[in-house]
């Protein structure tokens, strides 16, 4: 199973370690155009894999996209990255440009890829890269669903005073502050909905900071998170390397889905060998419908900005 990785930034560097230590891969690339610095972080990393237990082969290539052929997978999360005050939206211009070079270029190596979209703004970007590979659409995933539930889940074991372990929940929509939509209505502590002991008002701000949960991180930190980020695109990626079949919330390109139409946004998904293997349809209620079809109606106002 061969990886790659492109960028290696921050977020970048947290995939393929995760990846790495998780050690169902024999190999990660991870490619940057800054000269040397992908080298230097799979030399650094590598030199974790004795202290770590991990046998799997790190290399650091600058922009030579030869050394990722024959790929299974591959994650772009190359990109600008969010700034105090800055929007994921905001970040199109220069970002739109690098994924649609990234993908074609990896796609002309590795043909038979399965491709997940970390870039923002997201969505916009694994629509993208659907538009400029022409890949069938399970093999086109975006990850940010699956973010956006961890910090969900964090949000809620906070309020019920309950370990993370005990709770589940999930954030489908759009991966922006105004698009997510967190199913309150779904969420559990071990099979008992949430509702059970958090008031409407409690949940209801449990959703808020969910929402803004990578604008309050950009703040802290002056540029986006990444330990989360890189955590969650290692679980995409081992549920599609040991063809799992788990459920995750990624943005996917629906057709007639929750009543969408030619648009990638955030639902759950199975995914396995094949990438996404079934989208799941799952009962909303009239307001969560309602908040899909803002969501929806958001990103397609940001995929206008392209130049398809």
């Amino acid at each position: 199973m061969k990886v790659t990785v492109v960028g290696a930034g921050a977020v970048g560097a947290s995939c393929a370690e995760y990846i790495a230590i998780k050690n169902f891969a024999s190999e990660v690339v991870i490619l940057d155009i800054k000269e040397g610095f992908a080298e230097g972080k799979a030399m650094d990393l590598m030199q974790c894999a004795s202290l770590n237990g991990f046998d799997t082969k790190i290399t650091g290539v600058t922009n030579d996209y030869s050394k990722t052929a024959d790929s299974d997978i591959c994650v772009i999360t190359s990109g600008i990255p969010r700034k105090p005050g800055m929007t994921r939206e905001e970040l199109i211009g220069i970002n739109a440009g690098i994924v649609k070079d990234v993908s074609t270029s990896l796609l002309e190596h590795s043909p038979n890829m399965i491709l997940i979209v970390v870039s923002n703004p997201m969505d916009t970007m694994t629509y993208l890269a659907h538009k400029a590979t022409g890949m069938p659409k399970n093999r086109i995933i975006g990850m940010g669903g699956a973010l956006d539930s961890a910090r969900f889940k964090y949000r809620l074991a906070e309020a019920l005073g309950a370990p993370i372990s005990d709770v589940d929940g999930m954030v489908i929509g759009g991966h922006s502050d105004v698009g997510m939509v967190p199913l309150t209505s779904h969420a559990t502590r071990n099979s008992i909905k949430v509702s059970e002991f958090l008031s409407e008002e409690r949940l209801e701000q449990v959703a808020a900071d969910t929402k803004v949960g990578g604008a309050t991180l950009t703040k802290l930190l002056g540029t986006s998170a990444w330990y989360a980020p890189g955590a969650a695109v290692s679980g995409m990626v081992q549920a599609i390397a040991c063809d799992t079949k788990k459920i995750f919330p990624c943005s996917t390109y629906l057709e007639g889905e929750y009543g969408l139409n030619d648009i990638c946004i955030g639902v759950p998904v199975v995914l396995g060998k094949d990438g996404i293997e079934k989208i799941v349809d799952i009962p909303l209620s009239d307001a969560e419908k309602a908040h899909v079809q803002a969501s929806a109606e958001g990103v397609t106002k940001t995929n206008g900005l392209l130049n398809l």
